[in-house]
């Protein structure tokens, strides 16, 4: 690959990561704080990214590919997001943040794949040289939380500005990026085919469907951490909480380096269960960590991030891949993603915004140690139940 290609891709990931990460950590905490909006009406702004989620295959599969050069498509949804997010800056009632929220989700969560697409197009051997330029992305998630943190703007509509205005950037940059053209040849795809709908013959086997049932499951804890961690801290008393978040990305970037060697060591389900166990842990060095003395649980509770995304996500998403006969992998990891980040993520929002309301005390603080034993324990028993349903018979096939 060209250095010239190379810079563009990796800095078409920074950017498109960092305007993620300028607004999704501390919009729990601004809403709250700010905005007094209770922890219901958060867990639906939250839920906003899910719903997205869910649609924007059909947005991938029946219009995109088909009508759209890649890199002018992912120019215009940045340059109408920047937009949408300038006006989600200005308002303060929760209808109108929710239906501009929305919009703009509908915007973003295609752009992932876009650039995904974008850069596969410009490889000679992806799986070499696409995670030397994805790694950016996290990078840039971790420079908007730094920076959010360094200007002590996470309880001020400050940081969906400033995601506005490099969202605006990289729409512009995008269209610099190599050409390529819709495939108008392309075999036409059924609905079943974009969603991922025909993964649903690897049903029958066992370990496939407990993966997704347990993929489900483990999404709805997972954001309690992604919604009300920033929030949660900030009501504790730590200063900069975004920028100490970022520790969370760092150790992603750790754990996805030295993932190969555990995962030809320990397998699939050993993998996972580890993965599961770190919820755990997390949500419980939350629960009774503090601001003071005990303010190293917090710590460990966000770098355990690294164990709880990867160990998981990233096991699950090599087990459908290998899993999955040829034809139906592309179908496979559409219904995970639409299981995780759609369905998963969504029951997510509802349920951890309902649990906060119920522990909320006085002068808007919170019973947190009750609120972190909630996702806990129910990871905890979704950890039960793929340790006691799932049988690895991947990891023991390799083996023989």
């Amino acid at each position: 690959m060209k250095l010239k290609v190379r810079l563009q891709l990796s800095s078409l990931m920074l950017l498109q990561y960092f305007v993620w990460g300028c607004w999704y950590v501390t919009m729990g905490n601004y809403l709250m704080k700010t905005l007094n909006f209770d922890g219901a009406q958060v867990g639906h702004a939250y839920g906003t990214f899910a719903i997205a989620a869910m649609v924007s295959p059909f947005f991938m599969g029946m219009i995109a590919d088909k009508y759209f050069a890649i890199e002018r498509l992912l120019g215009t949804l940045h340059l109408v997001g920047a937009v949408l997010l300038f006006a989600i800056s200005e308002v303060h009632t929760f209808g109108n943040f929710y239906i501009l929220l929305l919009a703009y989700s509908f915007c973003y969560t295609p752009t992932m794949a876009l650039s995904n697409s974008l850069s596969f197009s410009q490889l000679k051997d992806p799986g070499k040289e696409f995670p030397g330029i994805r790694v950016l992305g996290t990078i840039g998630w971790i420079i908007a939380g730094l920076l959010i943190g360094f200007l002590g703007v996470e309880d001020k509509a400050t940081f969906f500005k400033i995601a506005a205005v490099v969202s605006a950037v990289l729409g512009l940059y995008s269209f610099t990026m190599p050409h390529v053209p819709p495939k108008n040849n392309q075999e036409k795809k059924t609905i079943s085919q974009i969603l991922g709908l025909d993964a649903f013959l690897l049903f029958k086997e066992k370990d496939f469907l407990i993966m997704i049932i347990s993929s489900v499951l483990i999404c709805i804890p997972l954001m309690f951490y992604y919604s009300f961690t920033n929030a949660f801290l900030n009501e504790t008393g730590m200063t900069n909480a975004a920028g100490k978040m970022t520790m969370g990305q760092m150790s992603e970037i750790i754990f996805m380096l030295v993932m190969p060697f555990f995962f030809k060591r320990l397998g699939v389900k050993k993998m996972v269960l580890i993965g599961m166990a770190a919820w755990v842990v997390r949500y419980i060095l939350f629960a009774y960590g503090d601001n003071e003395s005990l303010v190293w649980m917090f710590y460990m509770g966000i770098i355990l991030h690294g164990i709880c995304y990867d160990f998981f996500f990233v096991t699950g998403q090599i087990f459908v891949d290998k899993r999955a006969p040829e034809n139906l992998r592309s179908s496979a990891q559409g219904l995970i993603t639409f299981a995780t980040y759609g369905l998963g993520f969504y029951i997510g929002t509802l349920a951890s915004g309902k649990i906060v309301d119920m522990y909320l005390l006085s002068d808007n603080l919170h019973d947190w140690k009750m609120i972190w034993m909630a996702p806990a324990v129910f990871s905890l028993l979704v950890l039960m139940f793929f340790a006691y349903f799932f049988k690895d018979k991947l990891n023991d096939s390799s083996k023989s």
